[in-house]
C-alpha cells in the first residue's frame, strides 16, 4: 500500500515529470520506462526526505538522473524522425516539421544544455530552480540555457541558408 502522502506527490506532479521525462528522453517506450523508475525511486527514498524539503524540485533531480542514465544506456544512438513525433500534439502542417526538427536537434544537445533548456523553455522553471536540479549555480544554469539556444538557433539560421 502507498503511503497517502505519497500518493498525493504522485497526483501533484505525475504530469509535469511524465512531460519532462518525454522531452528529455525523445521515445516514449524509454520515457514510460523512465517515468516509472523516477517514482519508484522516488517511493524507496521518500521516508529519508526532509518535512520542509522541495518535493517537485526533488522529483526532478530523481528524473534527471534517470534520464542521464537512460542517455547513457542508449548509447549515443541518434533521435530518429518516428519517435520525435510524440513531441508534437497537432501532426499537421508546418509547425508539426518544424517541432520535429527542433526536438531532434534539441537532443544533440550536451547533457547540460539539453536539460537547462527543456526545464527552462518546456517545464517553465526559473533559473534558481534549474540551478538546484542540476546542481550548478544560477549562472551556470542561465549560461547552459543560452548556449543550447544559441547552438539551436545558429543550426537553424544555417538549415535556411542551404
Amino acid at each position: 500500500m502507498v503511503a497517502p502522502a505519497f500518493e498525493s506527490l504522485i497526483d501533484r506532479h505525475q504530469r509535469e515529470i511524465a512531460g519532462y521525462v518525454m522531452r528529455n528522453l525523445g521515445d516514449s517506450d524509454l520515457a514510460q520506462d523512465a517515468f516509472q523508475e523516477t517514482f519508484l525511486r522516488a517511493f524507496r527514498a521518500y521516508h529519508r526526505l526532509p518535512a520542509t524539503a522541495n518535493h517537485r524540485a526533488w522529483l526532478y533531480k530523481i528524473a534527471s538522473n534517470v534520464c542521464h542514465d537512460a542517455h547513457r544506456q542508449r548509447a549515443r544512438r541518434p533521435l530518429q524522425l518516428d519517435e520525435a513525433v510524440a513531441f508534437t500534439e497537432d501532426p499537421d502542417g508546418d509547425t508539426h516539421d518544424l517541432t520535429l526538427a527542433v526536438t531532434s536537434f534539441v537532443h544533440t544537445l550536451p547533457r547540460r544544455q539539453r536539460e537547462a533548456l527543456l526545464l527552462r523553455k518546456f517545464q517553465g522553471m526559473d533559473y534558481a530552480e534549474i540551478a538546484a536540479l542540476l546542481g550548478c549555480s544560477t549562472d551556470a544554469a542561465r549560461a547552459n540555457v543560452y548556449q543550447g539556444l544559441r547552438k539551436v538557433r545558429a543550426h537553424f539560421a544555417e538549415v535556411r541558408n542551404d
